[in-house]
């Protein structure tokens, strides 16, 4: 698979990496090319670089690791290049205090929709830092990590699953993109429990046999 990268920060490396070693494509583009570079080697297998365009026209997915904002606008500097193309969004929009950015209007990922509407985003990757994604693969527990996706089209989600698979992890389905900001908010609730208040978030659900409430024997 062709993936275009979008960014040459923390997410873009571990992602990136990721998906090499499982024998993609990649090519990073940045704003600044020597960065992109950079990258570009540190990730070995074969990754290319350029500037943000020739990522796009490079990828059949593209993964958007830019800062929440900074997402929206690039996407739209290029939303004809990005038509009938699949977008990975991994950013969340949380600030000072752990707020969430968004509260009250469209999610991250809505906004990456609305600025290139004839793209195909999936929300995926954005609960976890970037050091999970560099664990191969990453299982804790003996169980692999799940993730949640959300989009709205079939032929998209299934590339971001098969991308989950690559790395080791189990693609869980979120819904439509418009529960996108669900995820969000969890990220931003999940980075003020962990930050905040060091608690340890697997400890606040019961397992999935207790989700309805405690089991009972019959008589």
């Amino acid at each position: 698979m062709k993936i275009g990268v979008l960014g040459t920060g923390h997410m873009a490396d571990a992602l990136a990496t990721q998906w090499a070693r499982a024998g993609h494509q990649v090519r990073v583009g940045g704003r600044n090319v020597r960065n992109a570079q950079r990258l570009a080697t540190r990730i070995g297998g074969g990754a290319e670089h350029g500037g943000l365009r020739e990522a796009v026209d490079f990828g059949a997915v593209v993964l958007v690791a830019l800062p929440y904002g900074a997402g929206t606008d690039v996407v739209g500097e290029h939303r004809a290049a990005l038509q009938g193309k699949v977008l990975l969004d991994c950013a969340n929009p949380v600030g000072p205090g752990f707020r969430l950015l968004t509260d009250g209007g469209p999610s991250a990922a809505q906004r990456l929709a609305a600025a290139a509407p004839g793209a195909h985003v999936v929300k995926a990757f954005n609960l976890c830092h970037e050091d999970v994604w560099r664990m191969t693969p990453p299982v804790f527990d003996g169980q692999p990590l799940h993730v949640p996706l959300c989009g709205d089209d079939a032929a998209a989600l299934a590339l971001a699953r098969a991308l989950v698979r690559d790395m080791g992890g189990e693609p869980v389905s979120g819904g439509g993109l418009d529960r996108a900001g669900l995820l969000e908010a969890t990220a931003a609730l999940f980075i003020g429990l962990w930050v905040g208040e060091g608690a340890d978030v697997r400890a606040i659900a019961p397992p999935l046999a207790y989700a309805t409430g405690p089991r009972t024997d019959s008589a």
